[in-house]
């Protein structure tokens, strides 16, 4: 269920696009430029990117290094090192990438403000969410979350020094982890939710899909490793408003 204001527009794309360009083993509708595939391909589909979705500009991309980095979408012209970015603009298009990695879509309640986030296991850790909450200048009780598509729980395993840091950062953290057969798995739906929480954010909606689980679907590095494409994660203000 869209919680969004009418327009707030969001989308994941999917694993697979009629017509994608993508060839052998990304499977024809990887959108990064980082991994080995052909690059006239992946331009071509991040072509098709903005013409099947009717984007109203250019995604603003960013080089996603699994730090704490929020930008400002509206201001930058170049590739910048970030896992977050956001928007008071209209037209303007957040994007983020994930093969695995949680997509965090957040807006105001009034439409005027749009941002997103790639969120890892480190990221999070090292306050992405954070820093992306921080970057509206809204009240974050006044703010709205999707968690897109990401790896499950059961599909996650850590190490024990994964969880001990979590533990250090906040014991409610504790939560997040299932021990089975002497391995640790890690929720990051839930680990999201403790940090929008922490702030008083109660819309959240999503969370309810796995990337390993759903080959047929999306792609995913734990499952694919190498071979693995990425999803494209997308928020943007509409002209069209309430």
């Amino acid at each position: 269920m869209n919680l969004f204001p009418q327009n707030v527009k969001l989308l994941s794309t999917l694993r697979f696009l009629e017509s994608g360009s993508s060839q052998g083993n990304f499977d024809n509708f990887n959108l990064a430029l980082h991994d080995d595939d052909q690059q006239n391909d992946v331009l071509t589909n991040r072509a098709m990117l903005v013409n099947h979705y009717n984007l109203p500009s250019l995604p603003v991309w960013i080089n996603q290094t699994h730090s704490n980095l929020c930008v400002d979408a509206d201001s930058i012209s170049s590739i910048v090192d970030a896992d977050a970015s956001y928007s008071k603009k209209i037209g303007t298009v957040c994007a983020v990438l994930t093969a695995d990695c949680l997509p965090v879509f957040v807006s105001n309640k009034y439409g005027t403000a749009v941002g997103i986030a790639h969120v890892g296991w480190k990221g999070l850790l090292v306050g992405i969410i954070e820093s992306l909450i921080k970057s509206f200048d809204d009240n974050p009780k006044d703010l709205i979350v999707h968690l897109g598509p990401a790896i499950s729980q059961l599909s996650f395993e850590v190490g024990e020094e994964v969880r001990s840091q979590y533990l250090s950062k906040n014991k409610n953290f504790k939560s997040c982890f299932h021990y089975a057969n002497d391995k640790y798995y890690l929720d990051l739906y839930v680990a999201a939710k403790v940090v929008l929480k922490s702030f008083g954010i109660e819309t959240i909606s999503g969370g309810d899909r796995c990337t390993y689980n759903e080959p047929d679907h999306f792609f995913s590095y734990r499952r694919d490793g190498q071979k693995s494409g990425r999803m494209a994660h997308l928020i943007w203000i509409d002209s069209t408003r309430n």
